[in-house]
C-alpha cells in the first residue's frame, strides 16, 4: 500500500461536538478501534479510533487500551457504523504502547499506542496510509487542522453512527500551558487545538486523528487524540492531542523491530 493524504475532506460548511458529518471516506486513513469482551467474543464496539500508518500498523492512544478480558479489533473504510459498506475487520495481534506512558499520570504524556494487524490491510478507494510528519515538526499557533471521529455529539450525550469532522485551530505551547489554560498538564510532546468552548473531541474520539494539510497540499496526522475537560468543551481548555512528529523515531523504530512475518 502507498501512502496517501491526497485524498481527504475538503473543508465544508458546516460530530465530534458541533462538527458536520464527514464525506464518506474522505479521511481514508481512519481506523475504528473496537473491543470483544470475553462473555460474547464475536461481537465487536467501537470505542476509540485511530490512524492506519503501514499495512499491518495502526497507531492509537495508549489510553485506549484496557487491561481487562476481550480482543481487539480494527475496522478500516468505515463511515457508518450502523451500516454495512465495503468496510473490512483486521484482528490485533500484537499491541505496542510508549515505554514511558503511565496510566496513572495523563499529563507526562507519552499517550500512544501501535496495534499490529494479523494480517496486512489492502488499498481500496476508501482505505489508505496515513502520512506522518517529519520528527519534531510543530504547527504554528492558528493551524487550521481537523478533528475526526465516532464520539459523542454532545457533552454527556449519544455517538454519532457516522464520520464527524470538525475544524479545530492549532493553539500554541505557550498559550495552552499558560495559567488560565491546561497550565502544567500540558508538555511540548502535545499539542492543543480548538479553544472556542463549543467544537472539541469528546468520549470515543480518542485515539484519532488530527489532520492538518501541509504546503504541498497533503493532509498529516499530527495529533492522537489524548484529553480534554469532563464536559468534552469548555472555553480556554483545547482537546489536546499526543504529538506525533516527537514520537516519529520511537515509532518507525518499534515497527521495524517487531515487523513479525
Amino acid at each position: 500500500m502507498s501512502k496517501g493524504g491526497t485524498v481527504a475532506a475538503s473543508p465544508l460548511s458546516g460530530r465530534v461536538i458541533s462538527g458536520e458529518e464527514a464525506k464518506p471516506h474522505s479521511w481514508p486513513w481512519q481506523a475504528s478501534l473496537q473491543f470483544a469482551y470475553a462473555y460474547d467474543p464475536d461481537f465487536f464496539q467501537h470505542m476509540c479510533g485511530g490512524s492506519l500508518i503501514s499495512a499491518k500498523w495502526v497507531m492509537t492512544a495508549g489510553h485506549c487500551i484496557v487491561d481487562i478480558p476481550g480482543r481487539f479489533a480494527v475496522i478500516l473504510g468505515e463511515h457508518d457504523l450502523e451500516k454495512k459498506g465495503n468496510e473490512y475487520l483486521r484482528h490485533v495481534q500484537l499491541i505496542i504502547t510508549h515505554p514511558d506512558w503511565n496510566p496513572s499520570f495523563l499529563e507526562n504524556g507519552n499517550d500512544i499506542a501501535l496495534l499490529r494487524l494479523a494480517q496486512p490491510a489492502y488499498a481500496t478507494p476508501d482505505i489508505e496510509i496515513a502520512t506522518l510528519p517529519p520528527f519534531n515538526q510543530i504547527l504554528p499557533n492558528g493551524y487550521p487542522c481537523y478533528i475526526t471521529g465516532w464520539g459523542l455529539t454532545e457533552p454527556f450525550g449519544l455517538p454519532s453512527p457516522t464520520l464527524q469532522q470538525a475544524l479545530l485551530p492549532v493553539v500554541d505551547y505557550a498559550t495552552c500551558s499558560s495559567p488560565q489554560w491546561w497550565s502544567g498538564l500540558v508538555t511540548k510532546n502535545m499539542v492543543c487545538a480548538g479553544s472556542d468552548g463549543v467544537m472539541s473531541a469528546c468520549q470515543g474520539d480518542s485515539g484519532g486523528p488530527l489532520n492538518c494539510q501541509n504546503d504541498a497540499g497533503r493532509w498529516v496526522v499530527h495529533g492522537i487524540v489524548s484529553f480534554g475537560p469532563v464536559s468534552c468543551v469548555m472555553e480556554k481548555h483545547p482537546t489536546v492531542f499526543t504529538r506525533v512528529s516527537a514520537y516519529i523515531n520511537w515509532i518507525y523504530q518499534t515497527m521495524e523491530q517487531n515487523a513479525g512475518n
